[in-house]
């Protein structure tokens, strides 16, 4: 993981030596940055501290998203129109094997755009055959931040750094999948990529550039089989790039999706990572992209398998009481979520990773050696799966 970092699109919406600020766009977007150990994050002052425009609704889909600037194959920001094109595929692979599970329900779709370049695709459907919530969206954010989140980013604040904004490019796509059948599980992922131009006054190309990312699982119930299914394609996605990214980003994820005031996990994991940016950068693109292609082979099978299985409304109240665990962990520790909710942006995005229903009972503790103590003890005490 870098030390010093700017990250988009943290965990549910995703987004050392430095614990971290982060900014929240409007569609599950977040932008971090750094701040010295032991110090107090300042949402006040954070509100003015990046530039980004307001959207404006559209009725077609752009080609793309990107400033003409950027859309330019000779640039070296081509890996800005690349990383766009990958998640706008990857959105609609999703939407499609999703809607295909459906039978006839669609995705409700949203364009938006802001005046300065960039903009965003919501999807979401609800309350369909399969899903009780379905939400894929894709973004592309240009932004300004101040000089010091740069310096601090970068490590340094050379005398030679002149002041002045930072402009920043970000882009990622965020889904959160919500099954009615208790025994199918819900799906996370979210892969994003983030740079930043040259300084005002300060020559050279590009300053920075971060990928991130990580796809997770959270069942009610534990099908051997089909936790060792999704992490295996986790792994064989990872062991194509570097056979230590399995082991290190599966570690990142028990750690990340962490309710402290349970202590337990959210589910049963997966992979993420953030931050990188100490391998090729062509490399990690399409490390990116084979994670963002493992979603489907890895999700919809199990759905597949256990979206007709019979349940009890006794299943579904337990589905309900993790989906509360699920909301507990975004409302209150995600970063991008809560600053998100802080900081204005667009509400029905920043929200809709959230189920739509959930449950809370007091003082619920499921008896041992059930299906429901089993899951409990699995979120608590992370396991090996493969």
């Amino acid at each position: 993981m870098a030390s010093h970092s700017l990250t988009l699109f943290s965990s549910s919406s995703t987004f050392a030596p430095f614990s971290s600020h982060q900014i929240h766009s409007p569609n599950l977007s977040t932008v971090r940055f750094p701040r010295p150990i032991n110090t107090k994050p300042n949402h006040h002052s954070l509100r003015c501290s990046v530039s980004i425009e307001k959207e404006v609704p559209e009725t077609e889909r752009p080609f793309t998203f990107l400033r003409d600037s950027d859309d330019d194959s000779t640039h070296s920001s081509s890996v800005r129109a690349r990383f766009e094109a990958m998640i706008r595929a990857a959105q609609d692979s999703v939407c499609e094997a999703i809607e295909a599970v459906e039978s006839g329900p669609k995705f409700k779709e949203d364009v938006w755009s802001r005046p300065g370049g960039g903009g965003g695709i919501s999807r979401v459907l609800q309350d369909g055959n399969v899903f009780e919530k379905a939400g894929v969206n894709v973004s592309v954010v240009y932004g300004v931040m101040p000089p010091e989140a740069y310096r601090a980013a970068k490590g340094s604040a050379s005398s030679d750094q002149k002041p002045g904004p930072v402009p920043f490019f970000a882009a990622g796509v965020s889904s959160v999948l919500h099954p009615k059948n208790p025994f199918a599980p819900t799906l996370h992922f979210n892969y994003r990529y983030f740079e930043t131009d040259t300084p005002k006054d300060v020559p050279g190309a590009p300053r920075q550039w971060w990928f991130g990312g990580g796809t997770d699982f959270t069942p009610a119930y534990i099908f051997e089989d089909d936790v060792k299914h999704f992490h295996t394609i986790q792994k064989q996605a990872c062991d194509k790039f570097d056979p230590s990214f399995y082991p290190r980003f599966k570690k990142w994820c028990d750690d990340y999706f962490y309710i402290k005031h349970r202590d337990e996990r959210r589910g049963l994991g997966g992979i993420f990572f953030d931050d990188l940016n100490d391998y090729d950068q062509e490399m990690l693109l399409k490390f990116s992209t084979e994670c963002a292609n493992s979603v489907v082979p890895a999700y919809i099978p199990i759905v597949e398998k256990r979206k007709d299985m019979e349940f009890t409304e006794k299943h579904k109240a337990w589905q309900q009481l993790r989906r509360g665990r699920y909301v507990e962990f975004n409302l209150v520790y995600d970063r991008g979520t809560t600053f998100g909710l802080k900081t204005g942006g667009r509400i029905e995005s920043i929200l809709v990773s959230l189920p739509l229903s959930a449950r809370w009972e007091y003082d619920h503790k499921p008896e041992e050696g059930t299906e429901e103590w089993k899951l409990l003890d699995a979120c608590i005490n992370p396991k090996e799966w493969i």
